[in-house]
């Protein structure tokens, strides 16, 4: 709670250091949120840099052209006809043992001690990991840098942010649609925004149905793994076999399918096991490090099963593993036998 409390009130100095165009020198975007890192990168550059000389004041670099003493010509150019200038390092690996020596490493820290209040530099990370280490360098990282950790957005905020992308395009969708659409899509924000051009260039309506969703959207595979398992909470089994079958259709192989399945049967296996010894969705996003609305999810799907049905699964799992890797029969039709004995277990709990 500690970690998202600091990642907080870091996204919230962030976004009133925008409003205000007083941002840190110095700053370390990372995150599952691709969309919202892009989105308040380009809000800082907006805010700082005019577009008559952002040629002059604006500086990037990748891992391929990017050294320390180019980072430091950069950070110490002043602004041309302007006030600020801005440096943006993309996917720069800081920390990797063959990225930098020692001494560049010490001279890198040098250059961030060096950053004048003209300059703002942001370096962000989406495919290189963000992994300050315990020594002097992370350390010195820590320390001087703003870090902001954008994570991926709760249903509550995510709703009224969809809402409103429907509306720039003139159309409205209900607040469950909208869950609906967050459920098969995983949830992200770059994602969704794709989604939502797709969905509302389809519909001709005024307002969007659930059958315009389904008709263009192509739903991740958690997402349809988790309705498999309510379909058969709730006794429908068929609709179960018709997820699967959807699953095949998007060419999901059959062995990625069933570690999904299996995942998730175990956190609804653990999720019973809470729920049985008292403890709540909280306990349960703790333990598997999830959102509070997938948490609530699982926990509502755990009441329709019992203790005896999750352990049985577990064991279906793992028989249809060693199955699929041991046996020439095919691995969808296993699939499919999983899906039926799961859905025989069910109605029998």
């Amino acid at each position: 709670m500690a970690r998202q409390t600091l990642q907080t009130s870091a996204f919230a100095a962030l976004k009133a250091a925008i409003r205000s165009g007083t941002p840190e020198r110095l700053y370390f975007f990372y995150g599952d949120e691709v969309y919202l890192l892009h989105y308040y990168l380009d809000a800082l550059r907006k805010k700082l840099l005019d577009p008559l000389t952002e040629s002059f004041n604006f500086h990037q670099f990748t891992q391929e052209n990017f050294s320390v003493d180019a980072l430091a010509e950069a950070v110490e150019n002043l602004p041309l006809m302007a006030e600020r200038t801005m440096v943006w390092a993309d996917d720069v690996d800081l920390f990797g043992k063959q990225a930098m020596t020692d001494a560049q490493r010490e001279k890198l820290a040098q250059v961030f001690r060096s950053i004048g209040d003209h300059c703002t530099v942001v370096f962000t990370f989406e495919t290189v990991p963000w992994k300050p280490g315990k020594d002097s360098f992370g350390q010195a990282v820590k320390a001087l840098g703003h870090e902001v950790e954008f994570t991926r957005q709760e249903q509550r905020d995510l709703i009224p942010w969809i809402t409103r992308h429907f509306a720039t395009r003139q159309k409205r969708i209900r607040p469950e649609l909208c869950a609906y659409l967050i459920d098969i899509t995983g949830g992200t924000m770059t994602v969704l925004n794709g989604e939502i051009d797709k969905i509302a260039s389809y519909s001709s309506a005024a307002e969007i149905c659930k059958a315009d969703i389904d008709a263009v959207t192509e739903p991740v595979l958690d997402a349809v793994v988790f309705q498999m398992t309510d379909l058969m909470g709730a006794g429908n089994f068929a609709a179960a076999l018709q997820k699967l079958s959807q699953l095949l259709q998007m060419q999901q192989e059959p062995i990625v399918i069933l570690g999904a399945m299996g995942s998730h049967l175990r956190r609804l296996g653990a999720a019973r096991t809470l729920l049985e010894n008292g403890k709540s969705s909280e306990d349960l996003a703790k333990l598997y490090g999830l959102k509070a609305y997938p948490a609530r999810r699982l926990m509502e799907t755990a009441r329709k099963f019992s203790a005896a049905f999750c352990a049985k699964a577990a064991e279906l799992v793992v028989e249809t593993d060693w199955r699929m890797k041991t046996s020439f029969d095919q691995k969808e039709r296993l699939l499919e036998q999983l899906v039926l004995c799961l859905a025989q277990e069910a109605a029998h709990a």
